[in-house]
């Protein structure tokens, strides 16, 4: 599989940076502060900002800077464990006898983001949430090659995750990341933007779980590098800036 695209725009949300223009500096430091907390888009209504987890917020941070107020498009959603750490609160809580509410319960569930997400920005077009699991941040691309093949204009893709609670075990999987983060690009098949191809490769590659390829897609794209290669055991692909 071998697809030539543009990347129209891009934004993201990552450990030790609060702004768009800070990227080059956060290439070079790698300032991992998880304290931190992604600033809402002032088009948010205040009900949805509400219920929103620092997750959330990372995402529509990222991905409001890709969204023309005008035009709606289509959009996927990729993350290896979504609010799987509010599922645990919840399951401790059913555990000590208490009651879990039933928005409690909305809210945890893969897709929580994206419906939010739909509802804060009247989105009527596809939506699809990929669990990719070891796979990484390709299956993402190959859905939304597949949209952009079935004569879309354009495709959002939305990557996100965050620290797992230590209830779960990483080693020896590499699965964690060092603090939320969420990357948005925008993509087309023409236009101006920046031209990528995207093709597998035979290489074995152990490059961990989405969480950390995000990380790896964000410093490809702030670098000169040309190519990046990212994969597990099963299957490797290739990025190559054009």
């Amino acid at each position: 599989m071998t697809v030539d695209f543009v990347l129209r725009s891009w934004n993201a949300w990552a450990p030790g940076m609060s702004c768009h223009e800070d990227w080059r500096k956060w290439h070079e430091h790698q300032a991992f502060a998880q304290e931190e907390k992604a600033a809402l888009p002032a088009t948010v209504p205040k009900i949805l900002q509400r219920r929103l987890s620092p997750l959330g917020r990372a995402v529509f941070y990222a991905a409001d800077a890709c969204i023309d107020s005008d035009k709606s498009l289509p959009i996927v959603f990729s993350s290896a464990h979504g609010e799987v750490n509010k599922s645990l609160e919840m399951l401790k809580s059913m555990q000590q006898g208490e009651d879990v509410s039933p928005t409690a319960f909305s809210l945890s569930v893969h897709n929580a983001i994206s419906g939010l997400f739909s509802i804060a920005y009247d989105c009527h077009q596809d939506i699809t949430v990929i669990a990719p699991g070891q796979d990484g941040i390709a299956p993402a691309f190959i859905e939304a090659m597949g949209l952009l093949q079935e004569h879309q204009d354009e495709v959002l893709m939305v990557f996100y995750d965050e620290p797992l609670s230590d209830f779960y075990p990483s080693l020896p999987f590499a699965l964690n990341a060092p603090a939320i983060c969420a990357l948005a690009l925008k993509i087309s098949l023409t236009g101006s933007g920046l031209p990528l191809r995207f093709c597998g490769t035979p290489a074995h590659r152990d490059d961990g779980e989405q969480a950390l390829q995000i990380l790896s897609f964000i410093r490809f794209l702030v670098a000169d590098d040309k190519a990046l290669v990212l994969g597990n055991h099963r299957h490797s692909w290739e990025w190559h800036k054009k």
